[in-house]
Order: C-alpha cells, then structure tokens, then sequence
C-alpha cells in the first residue's frame, strides 16, 4: 500500500492534470477525487484521456476525503482555507489556489478580496531555502502559474543584486486552459483562434506572489490569452544593477534543479517544448539599445504552473525525491 491521496476539485484542468500524474506515479495511491457539480459521474467521462480509470467523483467535503494521506486542493481561490480547516492536522496538504500564498492581507484584500486565510510554505522548491521548507511542512501553497514562469526567471538576478528590484516590466502570453473549464464566452474557439488578446492589464493578481516571491519592489505585468490550449511564455525585463551576464547567474542559480533548464546560447524557450512536462526553460540575454536585462521563460502552465509543481511538493512532503513520477522532457509535436 502506497501514500494514500485524495484530489479535491479534481474536474477541472488542473484537478484533470493531477489525476494523470497521480494515476502514473509509482507511490501515489489515488482514494478519492471529489468534485461539485460534477460528483457521481465517472472520472473517464469527465476526463476521456484518462479512459480505463475506474473511479467515480465524490463531493467535495472533508469526510470524502479522510481516507487519505495527502490531499490536493485544486479548488476556485478563495474556497480552500474552509475546506482546510476541516481536515486532520495531520493530513498533508497541497493548495493549488491562491489562498494560503500571500503573506501580506492587504494585498490579498486589494487583489482578492474576502479574508486572507493566513501564508502556508510556498511551494516552490527552486527558491534558496524553501526546499527544505517544504520537505518539513504538513501545509503548502502552490504557486500560481504566471508566479512559477516569471519568478523562476527574475528571483536569482535580484537576489544575485544583478538586476533592480524597482523596475521590472512583464508580458507573458498563456493558454487558455489558464482561465479553467467553466464555459465563458471569450474562451470560445471562433473568439480564441486566430487571435491574441490582453486581460487583466495592470490588475493581475500574481502580481504581490510574485514580488513577495522575487523581493521586486515594482512589476507591471501584461498577460496575454494565446489561441492554444497550454503553456506560458513569459518574457521579464529588468533594469541591470551591475555589470553581469544574465545568463551566467541563472546557470549557478539552478545548477542542481533537475526541472529548470538555462537553455545553451542561441536557443530560446518556447511553449509546445514544456508540453507535459515538469520543466522551465529560461534563457537571457541584455538588450543592445536599452542595455535592460531580458529572460524568457516557458513552462507549461498545467505542469510546472500547477499539478506538475504539486506533485513535486508533495514529493518533498513524503520524504521521495522530488523528480518521483514526474518527466522532465515534454511531449512534441
């Protein structure tokens, strides 16, 4: 008998996503995946790509889930930290929403709004210290999915003082999946394809993640929905603060991270190399005319901006290494 888990809101993307990982992983057991308005169907007809997974969703309440170990939350933001605090203290858990990720309530207030449920480990094992952090914890908070790609890119140049935490500029381009399964208008097919568009322009609410993440002092941030289903491509601009290669920082940052890779000179991230996979891949360079510091980051947002990343905090959590059932190499073409 293996970790027992459970998978509370598992009939969205990401709660979809984690379900495969899980299903696949050789220490994961799955007991449960509990859902709302989906509960009493089967699993496989909410999700036809996990066909042959004999199981049905239960309803999202703590007695659906006690029979497990480790829970993941994969929950809208803002209904975890109910859900949370009906569990056993000694259930480790995994939030994919926001709840539990900032530690400042009026910044939660301002770009959440309701009341902050209070800061858990943040669950990005790539940032000095929080490895360990994580492994010694019952409580984490995954990151969001903008936050992974554009802190995996910025944090070791201002903690290197290679970059100024005061000016960093921000566009990143991400799938549709990234708005989650509920049916919107805008996310139609003849409304996506064909088409780039700007949301949340200057209100994106990864914004205080990211600085509390990174220790920038001033982000704009500019995410654009591309016409495709997954992935992050994030392009993150800073002022330099000291003469540095860009790319030689990165390098000595993640050295030993089996799933950020500083791409060789010449190659440049993009999406569809991420796809299913666990990995980031950055490269940097400075720009000729503004002399700015400028890395490109790309994961996909499902894997490493959201079920990949909790399984691999989970992992820590139980003692496993942290590359335990998951890939590095993403699926082409």
């Amino acid at each position: 008998m293996g970790i027992r888990v459970a998978v509370a809101g598992a009939s969205g993307y990401a709660g979809g996503e984690l379900l495969r990982l899980i299903a696949g992983h050789p220490e994961f057991d799955l007991v449960a995946a509990t859902a709302h308005s989906q509960a009493g169907h089967r699993v496989d007809v909410v999700h036809p790509q996990l066909t042959g997974l004999d199981l049905v969703f239960g309803t999202t309440d703590p007695a659906s889930l006690a029979d497990a170990d480790l829970v993941f939350l994969a929950l809208p933001h803002g209904e975890s930290a109910a859900l949370a605090a009906q569990l056993p203290a000694e259930v480790r858990i995994v939030d994919l929403g926001a709840d539990h990720r900032l530690a400042d309530p009026y910044a939660w207030a301002q770009y959440y709004g309701g009341t902050h449920a209070g800061q858990w480990a943040y669950g990005l094992p790539e940032l000095p210290g929080q490895r360990e952090l994580i492994a010694g914890s019952t409580r984490v908070a995954n990151t969001g999915c903008y936050a992974a790609a554009i802190t995996l890119a910025l944090a070791p140049l201002i903690a290197d003082g290679a970059a100024s935490p005061a000016d960093v500029v921000v566009v990143a381009a991400s799938g549709t999946s990234g708005a989650g399964r509920a049916a919107k208008p805008h996310l139609l097919a003849s409304e996506v394809m064909g088409d780039l568009s700007p949301y949340r322009v200057g209100t994106h609410q990864h914004v205080p993640e990211i600085k509390q993440a990174t220790g920038a002092t001033g982000l704009s941030l500019t995410p654009v929905l591309a016409p495709m289903p997954r992935g992050i491509l994030a392009t993150v601009t800073a002022v330099p603060a000291r003469g540095v290669d860009p790319q030689d920082v990165l390098a000595r940052a993640y050295a030993d991270a089996p799933f950020v890779h500083v791409l060789p000179e010449g190659r440049w991230p993009h999406t569809a190399a991420t796809l299913g996979s666990n990995s980031c891949h950055l490269q940097a360079t400075v720009d000729v005319d503004s002399g700015r510091l400028i890395v490109l980051s790309a994961l996909d947002n499902l894997g490493k901006g959201a079920a990949g990343q909790a399984v691999q905090n989970a992992n820590l959590m139980v003692g496993l290494p942290e590359t335990t059932g998951l890939s590095v190499w993403g699926v082409a073409p």
